[in-house]
């Protein structure tokens, strides 16, 4: 048996990242993979970011992790979106040239010390009194370690349909995964079925681009990563964008009777992404809706494939052609690769802890997909927890929980382990209740302290950040008592900014908190103006979201009250007096940590929580 201390399934971007804290933290890691030739791959879009997404992924950065660097390394196009919107649901996105990805993280998978990349098809995890010491392979290897961290992605006994046609693979041309998730089920853990699909892939020498819209790449110099310097790409990989029209939805509609998820077989019986729908599934679910817009968008810098992004479906090959033609700028498109849906086994999440680690076997963790999310992002996210937390729990150490008030990625796992899932969960900005405070610009500031105790961030830059902190603040004291007084030019530039004139001395503060007005527009007034551009951003916000900050905070500080308020493990809840049945048996199943995590339970009603308290505070601890 070759030993090591963690050992994580899957080389997804759930497993790299979960395998290079690991590695980084000192650990004999082993990561294993069906496909060393797709580690990190993007086979559905392959771009990074998005609304909640973007931030993870600058979350992520902050704490160590290594999503953001490789997307800065091979990205093609990148843009910040919804600037024309608050500062809530800005973030960044970009097209990666897949491939580039793919190998760039894999050769620093092969030369991080610590960790071994290997080839293993893993068919069970060995368990003994009652903890995960190890996995086995199809070919009888056996590896034993501390622990188990699984991120198998859609390859859990994973089967893809064509319209009837039907084959077991994880990803089209890749094996399936097909003991494995009897081995979890063993231990006594619930799984579903969930499905999703992706588009076909069109040759470049086929498409018209000449007949659809540009979008083309930032002008200003972006990057995801703080650690990487912001560049200007070229425009030579721009997105192009078509749309759907009658003949389109004609085609599907006369079809629907072969779809895997509509034909009279219905082959498929696991929920669907509501927020990522196939193509039949938006032309039956919004019948109103006359067309639908398809972003035709290139897998890598000079790839001869293009992703049609809006477009996935699981309707015959015959039928995937004609939907694509009727399109303007693909009348003429040869399709390289398929669509097709895909359904794979999950592991109910609300039967984790909030570190990821199985309730039902201790050394065991999940992440990924496996936990019923979609998304690389969100898995991303997770590994680097599920990682993290095997870590701290081999070093004797407590665990690391991300809180919902001050990360995106602390809103998905509360909601993972919390409310659990009915279909693939994918993270969106309405999802977190403090969202003007997670937001793109300052994920360090509120991160990196966590990522420099676990040794992943440098002394150097956690203490840059800590400094940035310390001017901001001292910056918004300063200006809370730099007092401004009328005069012809002062007030003129207010007025052309379409803000009324001051009559007497005001505090530069004030003026800031005027929406209309920035701090660019009354530098001229500051005898002792601000240099650093991120400190002017932060200030921007800071003093234009002031109330609503303000309020935000207060509501944090009552919640972590809550949180505080710590539930004894082995609380007997079936002993709670005047308790709803039902709150019983979901804070039995659930287990939560504290009365703020209980609150959060679908069904629990505040006379439940009061009671609980009560209970608690009556002495009673098990």
């Amino acid at each position: 048996m070759f030993d090591f201390d963690l050992i994580v399934v899957g080389a997804g971007h759930a497993g790299c990242e979960a395998a290079l804290v690991g590695a980084r933290c000192g650990k004999k890691t082993l990561l294993l993979s069906l496909n060393l030739d797709s580690v990190a791959w993007t086979p559905c879009n392959p771009s990074i970011g998005g609304p909640a997404k973007g931030v993870v992924v600058r979350e992520i950065d902050a704490l160590g992790g290594e999503i953001a660097k490789n997307t800065d390394e091979t990205m093609i196009h990148i843009r910040l979106l919804n600037t024309s919107k608050g500062y809530a649901v800005r973030a960044l996105r970009a097209q990666i040239d897949k491939h580039r990805y793919s190998a760039r993280m894999a050769a620093l998978l092969h030369r991080t010390r610590h960790l071994t990349l290997r080839y293993g098809q893993v068919e069970r995890v060995i368990v003994e009194k009652g903890r995960a010491t190890g996995v086995e392979t199809h070919f009888g290897e056996r590896y034993s370690s501390k622990a188990v961290v699984i991120t198998a992605g859609t390859f859990l006994n994973g089967r893809i349909f064509v319209g009837p046609q039907e084959l077991a693979s994880g990803r089209l041309g890749e094996l399936p995964s097909e003991r494995l998730s009897e081995s979890i089920e063993a231990l006594g853990i619930r799984k579903g079925r969930f499905k999703t699909d992706t588009p076909a892939r069109i040759a470049r020498q086929s498409i018209n681009f000449e007949a659809m819209e540009r979008q083309d790449t930032s002008e200003e110099p972006l990057c995801f990563s703080f650690f990487s310097k912001p560049v200007r790409l070229n425009f030579e990989n721009p997105v192009f964008i078509t749309r759907t029209n009658e003949l389109t939805h004609r085609i599907i509609r006369e079809n629907l009777h072969l779809s895997p998820y509509y034909g009279d077989r219905k082959l498929l019986s696991g929920a669907g992404p509501r927020y990522c729908p196939s193509i039949e599934d938006k032309v039956v679910k919004f019948s109103d809706r006359d067309s639908h817009q398809v972003f035709v968008e290139p897998e890598g810098d000079h790839c001869e494939e293009y992703y049609l992004g809006g477009f996935s479906t699981g309707l015959p090959f015959d039928a995937q052609i004609r939907m694509v033609q009727s399109l303007r700028g693909l009348e003429e498109a040869e399709i390289v690769r398929p669509a097709y849906a895909i359904e794979y086994d999950y592991f109910f999440p609300d039967q984790l802890q909030p570190t990821l680690e199985t309730k039902a076997c201790e050394g065991l963790y999940f992440a990924g997909q496996i936990n019923g999310t979609s998304g690389y992002e969100e898995a991303a996210g997770q590994g680097f927890v599920a990682g993290v937390n095997a870590v701290l729990k081999m070093d004797g150490k407590g665990p690391w929980i991300p809180k919902r008030t001050e990360s995106y990625i602390g809103v998905m796992v509360d909601d993972l382990v919390t409310k659990g899932v009915d279909e693939p969960y994918r993270l969106l900005t309405s999802r977190a209740e403090y969202r003007l405070i997670l937001r793109n610009d300052n994920a360090h500031l509120r991160l990196t302290k966590y990522g420099h105790s676990f040794g992943l961030i440098d002394a150097d830059f956690y203490q840059k950040v800590e400094r940035l902190r310390e001017t901001i603040e001292t910056e918004l004291g300063r200006l809370s008592s730099l007092t401004l007084k009328p005069s012809e030019l002062l007030n003129a530039i207010l007025l052309s900014k379409g803000t009324p004139p001051i009559q007497n001395a005001v505090k530069m503060i004030d003026l800031l908190r005027r929406h209309q007005v920035d701090y660019l527009d009354l530098k001229t007034f500051d005898p002792d103006p601000i240099p650093d551009p991120e400190v002017i951003e932060q200030i921007r916000i800071e003093s234009q979201y002031h109330s609503y900050i303000e309020r935000a905070l207060k509501e944090i500080r009552k919640m972590e009250e809550l949180e505080d308020f710590a539930i004894p493990h082995t609380l007997r809840y079936g002993d709670v007096p005047n308790m709803a049945t039902e709150a019983k048996q979901k804070m039995e199943r659930i287990k939560p940590s504290s009365i703020g995590h209980a609150m959060r339970i679908p069904g629990i009603n505040p006379t439940d929580i009061a009671n609980l308290i009560f209970y608690i505070r009556s002495g009673h601890k098990s």
